[in-house]
């Protein structure tokens, strides 16, 4: 019976050693945090300072948010990093959130391969450290050690104490179902938002130097209502012009010193990612005083989704029903990881069979 018992009380411990071993969760890392993916306003250290402040393990999880079509992320080597080349990737992903497992230890580099939002700052290097998960597992060794001469007849309390963790297991996933059901209505008003438009900025005459100055860009400008996910295209031939996107005063004085990006590969496709004026010239000098400059006024994404409301039906309480769905919808919190907490509760079941075992 005794050793019986011995065998009973290692196998428990084993099984908590490799319960806990395994419990060591990944940690996901948001690049940039509330930032996310995107040019940053004060240039390469916004991600420069991220990193430093966080610490990754192989295993650790990057995810990088951001518009897509706007933006993308690629990993290359230092080289290209510091060059902000993105010929030779290692990797390219465009879907959005991109989830990168950071599998090996060293430095790694991320930049964005759309063309000038690297130089803009749009890179991050994180130096990844060797795993160190095994260091947790000599701690339920002890446990294996100590004697018990607890009397047989004990034994009788093992089949009692084991369905106490049951109903705290079964009931764990209960938390992250019910936001996701909440958030299914909340999101069905979304189809009245206005799809993302593409123009072809000067239409049929492209980008070119305008022949009655300035004025021609804003008036085909004029017509349009520009909102936040819609791409201009530049068309051009290659080597004759560029696009540059400008601050208004680089606008205003023709000069293309400091650029917010610039691109020189035709046709140029800017997506519009945020709300406000744009300033675009081209930077090839005399063009943009020749009049080749447009600048553009750009809406939030959701400004014409309240109009559909207000036409659907005259009776006040449903626009006021439908009204909050949308933004219940965009600021809804991700939902919250249980893999560890799931894990962390399995690890007490097993402890609580070993302690009355032991007892």
């Amino acid at each position: 019976m005794a050793v019986s018992r011995s065998k009973t009380l290692a196998f428990a411990a084993i099984a908590i050693a490799a319960l806990l071993h395994s419990s060591v969760a990944q940690t996901t890392h948001t690049v940039g945090g509330n930032t996310g993916w995107t040019i940053p306003q004060g240039g390469d250290s916004v991600y420069s300072n991220w990193a430093s402040g966080n610490s990754f393990s192989v295993g650790d999880i990057l995810v990088f948010n951001f518009a897509a079509g706007a933006h993308d992320v690629t990993q290359v080597n230092k080289a290209d990093y510091d060059s902000c080349s993105a010929s030779n990737p290692m990797m390219t992903s465009t879907n959005t959130p991109a989830r990168i497992t950071l599998n090996t230890s060293g430095e790694h580099y991320f930049i964005c391969g759309v063309p000038g939002h690297c130089s803009a700052g749009q890179k991050v290097t994180v130096n990844v450290l060797a795993s160190t998960t095994g260091s947790s597992s000599p701690s339920p060794a002890p446990m294996v050690m100590p004697p018990s001469p607890s009397p047989a007849p004990r034994r009788a309390l093992t089949p009692a104490s084991a369905p106490s963790p049951a109903p705290t297991t079964v009931s764990a996933p209960t938390p992250s179902t019910s936001p996701v059901a909440g958030d299914v209505p909340l999101s069905a008003p979304s189809p009245s938002a206005r799809t993302p438009m593409t123009y072809t900025v000067g239409d049929s005459f492209g980008w070119n130097i305008p022949t009655s100055g300035a004025s021609q860009f804003q008036n085909w400008a004029a017509g349009k209502d520009f909102m936040v996910g819609d791409i201009l295209v530049f068309n051009y031939t290659a080597g004759a012009h560029n696009v540059a996107e400008v601050t208004s005063d680089a606008f205003t004085a023709c000069t293309t010193a400091n650029p917010i990006s610039l691109d020189s590969n035709p046709p140029s496709r800017i997506t519009l990612t945020s709300a406000g004026e744009h300033f675009y010239l081209c930077a090839i000098p005399g063009h943009c005083s020749a009049g080749q400059q447009l600048s553009i006024n750009v809406s939030g994404a959701g400004s014409t989704s309240p109009s559909p409301s207000g036409s659907t039906t005259p009776s006040s309480p449903s626009p006021t029903a439908g009204s909050p769905s949308p933004g219940s919808g965009d600021m809804a919190p991700p939902s919250p990881n249980s893999a560890a907490s799931l894990a962390g509760v399995s690890a007490a079941a097993l402890l609580s069979v070993f302690v009355a075992l032991l007892f």
